[in-house]
């Protein structure tokens, strides 16, 4: 075994074997047997930040993919992630953000975020047709190593973007855009982003937290991160840089969950690729690692 080869090259799964073991997970998936999936003996499974027994959930529903999934993975820390477009019921739209931990060859989590139509949500959940994705194509391209951004620079720029988006007043902090960067939010394209980020038009945002970037793929020069965007409801009009009022959307408390990813390129995010879905207010993910000030003062004693 090398020098310092990395942790999960180090335990046999290099970026072929990582990305192989995540189509052999989403054939299961779509097949409703987890016996075709390279499955460890005890494997944590949630779905919509609640922890299941694996098969539960979408594994009973699942019946088609449209279109080929976007795959990021992560040798040095062994994470995987796709996002991936399916049919559940043969009828059910849905927008399918999906995270593995790998080690020895075997997942040892599954992580999945999915939206639909169907999904309960004050306002509706930004949804396009799976038919009609408009991903960036180049989200899945290597880029060449004079282009590429380091582990640190990918982070820092996704962080930067949540800054930017938690109490948006129009000041960019740490991140920077191209000109043409789009975001593809549930198979919405929102071009434009920094001017959107500019007009201060997310000011009803109060918190972008539990951030946590897991999967960073170098030779993409992309990174997947898990968040929540908390809304008070305290927040009846949003001024904007340009003087204008604009109503909140948000008049409950209320929480997105995304799993969120960047493309960054020459030092700038050339394209961003998401899936939200509407979560009670203040939900926690049960692969979040950090502690939570807020969480920790009100938590029941022992817990």
């Amino acid at each position: 075994m090398a020098t310092g080869a990395s942790p999960a090259s180090a335990a046999g799964c290099d970026k072929a074997c990582l990305e192989r073991v995540a189509a052999e997970y989403h054939a299961a998936w779509l097949a409703h047997d987890p016996s075709r999936a390279p499955l460890a003996r005890k494997v944590r499974f949630s779905e919509n930040n609640v922890e299941l027994t694996l098969p539960d959930g979408s594994w009973a529903t699942v019946s088609e993919a449209v279109g080929t999934p976007l795959v990021l993975s992560d040798p040095k820390t062994g994470n995987v992630g796709l996002y991936t477009t399916v049919l559940q019921s043969k009828e059910i739209q849905t927008y399918a953000a999906i995270r593995l931990k790998v080690q020895g060859g075997r997942i040892t989590e599954a992580e999945h975020i999915l939206s639909t139509k169907r999904n309960l949500s004050s306002p509706p959940t930004p949804f396009g047709d799976i038919y009609k994705n408009p991903r960036d194509p180049d989200f899945t391209r290597v880029v060449p190593v004079a282009e590429r951004a380091s582990r640190e620079e990918l982070k820092q720029q996704a962080n930067g973007y949540f800054a930017t988006l938690e109490n948006n007043n129009g000041e960019i902090r740490g991140i920077r855009f191209s000109p043409v960067a789009t975001r593809n939010e549930n198979g919405m394209n929102f071009p434009e982003i920094e001017k959107g980020f500019k007009s201060g038009r997310y000011g009803f945002n109060n918190r972008v937290r539990d951030r946590d970037c897991m999967v960073v793929d170098e030779e993409r020069s992309a990174v997947m991160c898990r968040g929540f965007i908390d809304h008070k409801g305290v927040v009846d009009y949003v001024q904007l840089t340009d003087g204008t009022r604009q109503k909140s959307v948000f008049q409950e408390p209320h929480t997105w969950s995304f799993l969120e990813s960047f493309k960054v390129k020459n030092g700038v995010v050339t394209a961003v690729e998401a899936t939200f879905t509407a979560a009670p207010y203040y939900i926690k993910s049960p692969f979040t690692k950090k502690p939570d000030p807020v969480y920790d003062a009100i938590k029941p004693s022992g817990k």
